[in-house]
Formats: C-alpha cells, structure tokens, sequence
C-alpha cells in the first residue's frame, strides 16, 4: 500500500501543469549526478527550455509512464525495462539510443569490518546483511541475481540479501554501514567516495547497457529530441565520462 501511494503521490506531481519549455525526464536513479551536471551544460546552449528530472529505479519509472505521468525523455539504466516500454507503445522507437555503458561492483562499507575480499568471501558467517536492487523491478539488481546465479552463489547468498529500491539506496546503505556489502553501478560507488570501497567488477554477461528516447505521448518532442541530442553528443559524453561512464 505504501509504495502504491508513492507511485500516486509521483504521477499527481509529475501531473502538475507544465510551464512552456519544460521538459520532464526520467532517468534511472544512477543517473542523478550526472544529469544534474547535464542539466547546467544543457541550459546554456538552449536558455529557453527547462529540464525537470525525476530519478528512480527504471521500473519504477515504467509503471509511472504507463499509468499516465507525463514524460517526454526516459532513460533507462537497462534495455529489458526500455523493451517493455516499447511493448506499452509508449516511446518513440525511432528517437531510442543507447548513451553509456556502466560497470558492476561489490563495494564494502569504507572500513570493510566483514574483510571481503571477492564474490566467495560473501559466503562465510561474518557477512550478514547484503545490500543488492529488488531484481523484480531495479536493473542493477537484475544483473546481480544473474551475476551471482552464473557464479553458483546465487542460492547462497540470497538469504543475506537486503532488497533496496534503487541503486541509491544500496548506496546509502553502504555509506551508513548498515550493511557488510552491496552490489552497485561503478558510477555510483565513486559518487560515495570515502565512504564506500570498491572490492571488485563483476564480470556480467549482458553489457550494463543505458538506452534513451523520447516518449510517444510527449507534447515537446523537439525540445525532447535535443535533449537526446544532446546527451549523445559530444558535450554530453564528456560529462558522463567525468562522472565514470563509458562511452556505449
């Protein structure tokens, strides 16, 4: 009940009548820093158009789209939650690119007290509690299940799983040290910085792949297009690679 009035409470304010020149993107949650910077480049090349974000688990974001939040860019952190937004009919196929690649990483607490030193070290009783995004609808937990299911660890393991919301919030439970580990992106372990320790990558089988479009139903799809423009291009890409992606 409470995530559903959550979801309720985002579409109301994402309702909301938008100024002329407003555009609203959502974006997965590992984005957030990113596009904060994307933002400020992005309005000196076009003064007259205001980006409004809203960050969240790209699943999240998908079932706001689909029970009818106005957006006019999504970007995803993963091309399964972008393909079902194809199957709602509710993107711009046409406008669909991918943008950046981003890496898998075990990451510890900054004083790492359970001594994790890989993927196996996750098993022996000092570690109790690992941060991992719900597989059900955060991508980042997605290629975690998988990676661990591909490294025979999966069933191990799943009992110490602590299941978050968003990558963001693997994040901060890792900067609080309420957990012995966490899976996130690459991006985000760096965001934490000396709060969090990167242990490993972790090898994935599917790229951790960001696609981006314009939705069908958006009313300024030229503004949104050069938001997608923009993100793609050279500007764009600079500011990604600062904050640790790759190129796609």
């Amino acid at each position: 009940m409470k995530k559903l009035l959550l979801t309720l409470a985002l579409i109301i304010s994402l309702a909301a009548p938008a100024m002329a020149g407003d555009i609203t993107i959502s974006a997965a949650a590992s984005l957030t820093d990113a596009f904060g910077a994307i933002k400020t480049a992005f309005a000196k090349d076009h003064p007259g158009v205001n980006l409004v974000f809203n960050f969240a688990a790209s699943g999240a974001l998908l079932s706001q789209m689909a029970q009818g939040a106005p957006v006019d860019v999504f970007a995803s952190a993963d091309q399964k939650t972008m393909d079902q937004a194809v199957e709602k009919q509710l993107i711009d196929t046409a406008t669909r690119v991918n943008f950046v690649q981003n890496a898998l990483v075990l990451a510890t607490p900054a004083d790492n007290p359970a001594k994790i030193k890989d993927l196996t070290t996750l098993t022996t009783p000092a570690v109790k509690r690992i941060a991992i995004g719900n597989p059900d609808s955060v991508p980042v937990g997605r290629y975690t299940k998988a990676a661990l299911t591909k490294a025979g660890l999966w069933d191990a393991l799943s009992p110490k799983c602590i299941l978050a919301e968003s990558v963001r919030q693997v994040l901060d439970y890792l900067s609080r040290g309420e957990v012995d580990a966490g899976f996130v992106y690459g991006t985000d372990a760096k965001q934490g910085g000396d709060k969090v320790k990167i242990i490993a990558e972790v090898p994935v089988e599917t790229p951790v792949s960001y696609p981006i479009a314009v939705l069908s139903g958006s009313k300024e799809k030229k503004d949104a297009a050069a938001f997608v423009a923009f993100v793609t291009g050279p500007k764009g890409q600079e500011i990604l690679a600062k904050f640790g992606f790759k190129k796609p």
